[in-house]
């Protein structure tokens, strides 16, 4: 769980301390086998959380811990070599800043835009032509014991 990868053991890279990390940031606990200072405990490995405190080499980590049939609030005091900035949100950020540059294009040229996500539609109705393209007719082969 916690070990390195192959051919990724020994020290850190510097960029792993000069990252920074502000309160209410979104973070992905993942425990670095490397240091063992700091380390979460194991059920903590995976979850994603929100950064509320920063010290000098830490961060504390509202996580949401499943116990029985609720959720608590477990804060987690974690060092900086076991967090990474979460990739969850920035397909909600792109978006975001997509459908604001289609609206301002929208209002200019004065006209309604769609900016919702739409689902997958189904596919165009259209005509299969058998001139040259005989049908088949598929059976079931019959089961047969070869014995």
């Amino acid at each position: 769980m916690f070990a390195r990868k192959f051919r990724q053991h020994g020290a850190l890279h510097l960029s792993t301390y000069l990252k920074t990390y502000k309160v209410g940031d979104i973070v992905d606990v993942i425990g670095n086998g490397a240091v063992q200072k700091g380390l979460p405990h194991k059920f903590y490995h995976g979850k994603t959380g929100v950064v509320y405190n920063v010290t000098k080499a830490a961060v504390g980590v509202i996580v949401h811990k499943r116990v029985g049939n609720r959720y608590l609030e477990k804060r987690i005091n974690v060092r900086i070599e076991h967090v990474h900035h979460s990739k969850c949100r920035d397909d909600f950020l792109r978006r975001v800043k997509e459908n604001a540059a289609k609206a301002k294009a929208a209002r200019e040229n004065g006209e309604r835009v769609l900016l919702k996500r739409q689902p997958a539609q189904p596919r165009e109705a259209r005509f299969v032509s058998t001139k040259n393209n005989e049908p088949t007719t598929i059976a079931a082969i019959p089961y047969d014991t070869l014995i």
